[in-house]
This record gives C-alpha cells, structure tokens and sequence, in this order.
C-alpha cells in the first residue's frame, strides 16, 4: 500500500524540457448540449425484459408507483447542498417537488418513513460497457439499479449492437438506468477491440477525412458523445476533436499513444484509467514518446492489440520508476479543466481484491452461473498466485490523489464488466478507492453524481437533491459521510420517480 511516507518514490527530482509540438491548432470549446428508428426482435425482447411487467422482484411497493410521494424526516446528502438535516422530500413523477423542512404539507399520496436515513442523488457508473459480455447484457439494467446506480455512460460497443439496448432501457416505462452511449471506440488503423480474442468494441478510422465522417454519423444516429481509442494517429485525433466540436459532442478518450498526455488531454472532456498520463510523467517522456512513435510505424504487422501491449510493457513500470515531480506538475497542469475517471477498482484491483470483500459471495450470487463460476475460478486462481507486483496500482492512487488535489475533476466509472466487475457494487469499490486516494466521502459521492452530470450539462436537472431536479434517489441505511461504504447501505433506490424494490 502506497502510504505517506512512500510517496518519495515518485517525488524524485530532476527535470527535462517537455516538448509542446502538438498537431492541434484548433482551440479547445466548451461542449453542449435521437432517436434512431431500430425495430428488432432483440429491442422488442429487451424492452419487455427491461420494463419487467409481470416481475414482482422488479415492481414498486404497491400503491407506490404513481402520485406525489414523500419521503419524510430524513437527512438530505449531496454535493451541492451538503447536509441537510429533517428534511422532507416531495417527487410527483419523474420530478422533485420540494425539499422542505419536515413536518410541513406534501399532499402526498405515498409516505416513506426517512427517520435515520439518509438520502443521496441516484448514482452514475461513468465507464460501462453494456455489450462488452453478452452474458451479463440482460441483466446489467437490473443489477445496476439494485445497487442504486440510476445513470450509465456506455463508453464504447458498436452501434448495431447499442442502438436496440438503448432503445430499449429508453423505452417508456423500461425499469433500468438512463443511458448515455458513445458507440464505438474510435481506433487507429489497426484496433484494439477488434473482436480477435477479445470482443469486438472498436473500429478502425485511419484517416482524417474517414475520421470527420464517421463522427457525423455517430452523431447522426444519436450518440451523446465520442470516444477516442489508444491507437489514433495525431492527425486522425485532430480531426475527430474538430468535428465533435463542431457538433458539440462532449469527447472521450484514451491518450493516444502517438502524443502525450499534455498535448492530447486539454483537447478532451475526460480521459479514462489514468491510460498512458505515467509516461508524460516520467523525466524521459519526449524520449519514451520518440520511441513510441518507432514502435508505432508497426513493421512487423502487429495486431492492435499486441502493439499496444508491447508499448505498455516497454515503458509503463520503468516510466513510473522515472516519476519526474516538475515534469507531472506540467502534464497535470495542461489536463486542469479535463475529467479523469480513474478506475481506481480496475487500475489498482491487487490493492484491494473484491474477492476478498466479505460480501463478494453475495454479490455475485446475482449475476448468471456462467459468469458467477467463470468468475469464482479466477478469483481462486488469483488468491493462489498472490497479490502480484503493486507497482502501477499504487502509482494510480498516487497519481488520482495528486490531480484531485490540483483541482482536476474526478469522475466515478468501473469499466463494468471488465476485469471481475458485478455491475453495480463495483462502482461501490470505486468510491472506497477514490477515498482511499485522497477524496473526502462527500467528493467521492461528487464524482458519482454531480461530476456526471456536469459532464452532459445537464446539471440543470441531475447530480443533486433539489427542486426542478429529476427523481433519482437512494434511500441509505446509515450515513456514507462517515464510511463511504455505507452506500451500500441501501433501504430502497427510486428510478424516474418509481421505487425499485431490491
């Protein structure tokens, strides 16, 4: 564990000039802010598994479903507002009406007994993937929204396949989680994801001409943002900025692993998992980027997946071995107005193994047999083989404590179902993992609700408990400002306006 007085690994001094050459000359804008006709037998089969007509697991406590509701006497927590103590909450629909002082009138239909409980804003994962494992697809809504993740943001699948999910979890009625999506991950000419021993998620954009009209068809078919992949060329990258930003579509991204974290982050909205920010960080980065860019030239035809496996193991550990305090003050400096959703569940898994937690068995007790006994193996493979080299997971603490601090935004995703991630209760070990970097448990709860939707600008209608706001609730057990595990915590999760029974 990467405490205090360790961090001298990473604060060693020296410093080299950081090359600002950047292929970009567009300035960064701000983003603003579909419905595309699928008629499929799957969306048809989805919607009607989603809305759960007949399914009393999934219905709402009766007579609660519809009228005004009010949850009294409880103690309101968000992140604009802070702590709010005897409270009474009022939600007509898919509305907050008031938030009062409790013992005032509601003309509520529906009471719920709030007395030492705590409500929090419905919950985001900002990092899923809902087509990644068509296993869990089915069920993924209902698991989410049983462990109060009320939003998702789908940062990467392709759009054959996305299109009939959200279509379905959109559809009026359908019980589960409101849904953002990006459609597929924009890669360079070689990709990734690209179904090759691992699913197909990605697609190839090789030039910049292809990479303006594949944004416009993206956003054409409804896409609420982009997301850009690890093997982007410069010029491709600038075009894809340029057209999202023509088309205010809020971007997504890896860094590329053609530029640098400094020159590619302030073009971009958010950049997941920390990816490739080590080697901007290092005091040798323009020498580990020169290198990049030879490796990338691909001379032995290397699939996407194997180049970019080869980069990350050349030079990520020996990077964070290189760790440069001038250098990562720069890197973190230019990247000051970009979200970092660092997936601290995912980066840093072997500091705290959910396998180890005593109510994973519970956990994944909900998700299919396939994926429950897959998933037990690996685990028990895991606990056999050790906790293995902590390195980068320590690092990704480090390094999320030392944006946090510097003032960058901090957003809450898992990357579901990657990597032994339940939907649902991982972004519960996320948040644990952000307060261990350094967030108080109110900022924690920021990045899965606020951050979110400032994210959309939407924060007009999402991320706090006010009237005008949208009626996603969770109802908590005991206080998460003094442990943040009590999010999980649940007494009841209230989606759109309808309690969810668990």
């Amino acid at each position: 564990m990467l405490v205090q007085s360790q961090r001298s690994l990473f604060l060693r001094s020296g410093r080299v000039p950081m090359s600002m050459s950047f292929y970009l000359q567009i300035p960064r804008i701000p983003f603003r802010l579909f419905r595309s006709r699928v008629a499929t037998s799957l969306a048809l089969f989805l919607c009607l598994l989603l809305s759960a007509c007949n399914d009393s697991s999934n219905s709402p406590p009766a007579g609660t479903g519809t009228g005004r509701t009010a949850i009294e006497n409880v103690t309101v927590i968000d992140a604009v507002n802070g702590v709010r103590e005897n409270r009474t909450v009022v939600f007509d629909g898919d509305e907050i009406v008031a938030v009062q002082a409790a013992g005032m009138g509601t003309n509520a239909t529906q009471v719920i007994d709030g007395s030492g409980r705590y409500l929090i804003p419905g919950l985001w994962d900002f990092h899923v993937h809902l087509s990644y494992d068509e296993r869990l697809t089915p069920v993924m809504p209902d698991l989410f929204l049983s462990w109060g993740i009320t939003s998702v943001r789908d940062t990467g699948g392709l759009m054959e396949k996305m299109l009939p999910l959200v279509e379905a979890m959109r559809a009026p009625g359908a019980i589960a989680p409101r849904v953002f999506f990006a459609g597929p991950l924009l890669d360079g000419s070689v990709v990734v994801y690209d179904g090759n021993g691992r699913p197909e998620i990605g697609i190839s954009v090789p030039t910049p001409e292809q990479a303006r009209a594949t944004v416009q068809e993206l956003h054409d078919q409804g896409v609420d943002f982009i997301k850009i992949y690890e093997m982007t060329s410069p010029e491709v990258f600038a075009a894809l900025v340029e057209k999202a930003q023509q088309l205010n579509l809020p971007i997504d991204s890896h860094v590329p692993l053609s530029l640098r974290a400094s020159e590619a982050g302030p073009y971009v909205d958010s950049i997941e998992h920390l990816r490739n920010i080590e080697m901007d960080c290092a005091a040798n980065a323009e020498e580990l980027h020169q290198e990049r860019l030879e490796i990338l030239a691909n001379p032995g035809q290397l699939s996407g997946a194997e180049l970019r496996s080869m980069m990350h193991d050349l030079q990520r550990l020996p990077a964070v071995q290189n760790y440069d305090e001038e250098q990562c003050d720069r890197t973190i400096a230019a990247m000051a107005d970009t979200m970092m959703v660092p997936t601290l569940r995912l980066n840093s898994l072997n500091l705290a193994p959910p396998y180890l937690k005593d109510d994973w068995e519970e956990a994944l007790s909900r998700v299919p047999m396939a994926v429950r006994e897959e998933w037990s193996r690996q685990a028990s493979s895991r606990i056999a083989e050790g906790g293995g080299d902590t390195s980068f997971a320590e690092w990704s603490v480090f390094l999320t404590d030392r944006m946090h601090q510097a003032g960058v935004p901090i957003g809450a995703g898992t990357d579901t179902p990657i990597n032994l991630s339940i939907p649902g209760y991982s972004l519960h070990s996320e948040l644990e993992m952000l307060v261990r970097a350094g967030l108080s448990p109110l900022e924690a709860l920021e990045a899965a609700t606020l951050k979110p939707a400032e994210y959309f600008s939407v924060q007009d209608r999402m991320g706090s408990i006010d009237a005008g706001k949208q009626a996603d609730l969770v109802l908590l057990d005991a206080n998460p400002l003094e442990d943040i595990r009590n999010t999980k915590r649940i007494s009841l999760v209230i989606s759109k306006g309808v309690p969810v029974a668990r």
